[in-house]
């Protein structure tokens, strides 16, 4: 497939490029929690140039409706233009325009049980409550966050407690998880829910949720627009994220991905991962300063 920078002038129904955009890290800040003007700048830019933006993350719509949505249709989303969100790794998403946005759809089979759900709030509330809190906004996963005061090394430690201890409560509950390489099956020798730590946050989820189902969600919501982009970039600043390239490349599209935290290691891929340096910026430049670089060169890429 042709790249942005050779091709022909795009058509509405197969855009140069698409991004599909982690937002924990690329877009929004993991230290402030917000978005930088520039890149909101930037994302209606490309947007306005026909470039389709689907957000893929494990937040949940409403920190995407706060945080996104909200500063987009103050800066000004051009008329027609839709923006697509999935949110909580594929479990839930929604599209929104200049108007607002429309309905959100949940798996409901990909849900974790309320009961559990009830437990971990508890959990936080009596153990935990001075370092995260718990996120009463996810309508599939259950999800705790550190509280933006909290130093990461102290955050880190009480996440390792909190997640041995979420662990103990699955199987309490006779839930099959697994966190990292810890398997703990089910009685029906099952692992069907993982404990999933970030550097802000531990999600516990369906095994089934993942970057890969995001941009598999990603394809299908831009077909029914009758959209299919010529090639993809992916963006993320985690392993995890990595599993959006793999699935557009599995399922034959062209992608390159975007790693804006590269110090993890960069895994062998079958195609291109892109970090700062590639713009000729420092191994300093990370996060959103990283995810506002990228916008800014692929604007420059369509525009001309």
């Amino acid at each position: 497939m042709t790249s942005p920078e050779n091709s022909p002038v795009p058509s509405p129904s197969a855009p140069v490029l698409a991004l599909l955009l982690d937002v924990d890290g690329p877009v929004a800040s993991p230290v402030t929690r917000d978005v930088q003007p520039g890149i909101i700048a930037d994302l209606l830019a490309l947007a306005a140039a026909g470039v389709p933006v689907v957000f893929n993350t494990g937040r949940s719509d409403a920190f995407i409706r706060e945080q996104v949505m909200e500063p987009m249709i103050a800066a000004g989303i051009p008329a027609g233009t839709v923006i697509h969100a999935i949110c909580e790794k594929g479990a839930v998403w929604f599209s929104y325009t200049a108007e607002g946005p429309g309905p959100v759809h949940v798996d409901h089979s990909l849900a974790i049980p309320q009961s559990f759900g009830d437990d971990v709030r508890r959990l936080v509330a009596e153990d935990y409550a001075a370092h995260m809190f718990y996120d009463e906004t996810k309508r599939a996963m259950v999800s705790v966050e550190q509280h933006i005061a909290v130093a990461s090394p102290d955050y880190r430690a009480e996440q390792e407690l909190f997640d041995a201890d979420a662990m103990e409560l699955m199987v309490r509950h006779g839930l099959g998880v697994v966190r990292l390489d810890h398997h703990v099956p089910d009685s029906d020798d099952q692992v069907d829910f993982r404990v999933d730590p970030t550097i802000i946050s531990t999600d516990i989820e369906s095994v089934r949720l993942g970057k890969d189902l995001g941009a598999s969600r990603a394809v299908e919501l831009l077909a029914a627009q009758g959209i299919t982009p010529q090639a993809w970039r992916t963006v993320g600043d985690s392993r995890t994220d990595y599993a959006m390239a793999d699935w557009l490349h599995h399922n034959d599209h062209a992608v390159k991905h975007v790693d804006v935290r590269p110090a993890d290691g960069i895994p062998v891929k079958p195609y291109e991962v892109l970090t700062a340096a590639d713009l000729g910026l420092g191994e300093d430049v990370i996060h959103d300063d990283a995810g506002a670089a990228f916008l800014h060169h692929w604007l420059a890429v369509v525009t001309g």
